[in-house]
């Protein structure tokens, strides 16, 4: 993975950068605006790969992303679990009792709330986590302060005024790695595979319930159920499922079978390996 490019969406020192250096350290991070951006310029061959995110243990899941994604041509290759460490960063020689602001993302000032109350600080919500770190550095005020990463604090020289600033501890967030190349892993039996796709069921009676029955009586995981309606209707739902089970095996190919008969336009999305991590992280 070295030189590689990876998009992903936020400025420097969001937590979407951060889990690029975190997974793929020798390449290069460029930032995009917005999350069809950055899934753009894997497409057009100007990136590699796209660090997106699709949940977090404490926001559930970026909904957007899950109407993207059946739109794009790319294929989920990697999964990566990438802890939110939510610090209270301020200009360099300021003090706690000198903050009377604080601005982050809506979602991490939620996460803050708690502390932001104890502080009897003002919330003022901005774009992302790292804008306002770098909001922050421009306007050098002490009396104004941010959430962000500790990797914001180095980007931008900002003080970590107080480390782990989130009032729930375990934090998390999961991104996908989307590539143009669909590079099904090879199955080993002591390795643990995850298997993505979408659908939406025919017309019938129960057709969900039946669709899904094949994973049941073939002992297939289900690891994810995600629904939402199509777009231009409100009566066709799409169903995103991430299944613990490799498409050579089996038990898989029997379920795949039974789905085929009650549902249509079937869409694998990618096929790679179960973070050895996952079962350390409680996600919604």
């Amino acid at each position: 993975m070295n030189d590689k490019i990876i998009a992903y969406q936020g400025v420097e020192g969001a937590y979407s950068h951060l889990a690029c250096k975190n997974t793929f350290p020798k390449s290069i991070s460029i930032a995009c605006e917005s999350f069809e951006n950055a899934m753009g310029l894997v497409e057009n061959k100007t990136a590699d790969f796209a660090m997106i995110p699709v949940e977090n243990s404490t926001a559930g899941r970026v909904e957007e992303i899950y109407r993207l994604i059946p739109k794009s041509s790319l294929f989920i290759i990697k999964e990566h679990f990438e802890p939110v460490n939510h610090c209270l960063l301020g200009v360099k020689g300021s003090k706690l009792e000198d903050i009377k602001y604080v601005g982050s993302h809506p979602q991490a000032l939620a996460q803050c709330y708690k502390n932001i109350l104890d502080l009897n600080l003002t919330a003022v919500a901005k774009f992302d986590t790292a804008g306002s770190a770098k909001e922050v550095s421009s306007n050098n005020d002490i009396k104004y302060a941010s959430i962000a990463s500790k990797l914001a604090a180095k980007l931008y020289n900002l003080d970590i005024l107080k480390e782990y600033f989130g009032d729930l501890k375990g934090n998390v967030t999961r991104f996908i790695i989307l590539s143009r190349e669909n590079t099904i892993p090879k199955y080993e039996d002591n390795r643990t595979y995850i298997t993505s796709l979408i659908f939406h069921v025919r017309d019938i009676p129960a057709a969900l319930y039946k669709a899904l029955g094949g994973f049941a009586t073939n002992s297939v995981n289900l690891l994810k159920l995600e629904s939402y309606s199509m777009t231009g209707s409100l009566q066709v739902s799409r169903f995103h499922i991430d299944i613990e089970a490799h498409p050579e095996e089996k038990k898989l190919k029997l379920a795949i079978d039974e789905l085929k008969y009650f549902a249509k336009e079937i869409k694998y999305l990618g096929v790679y390996e179960k973070h050895m991590g996952r079962e350390n992280y409680k996600l919604l």
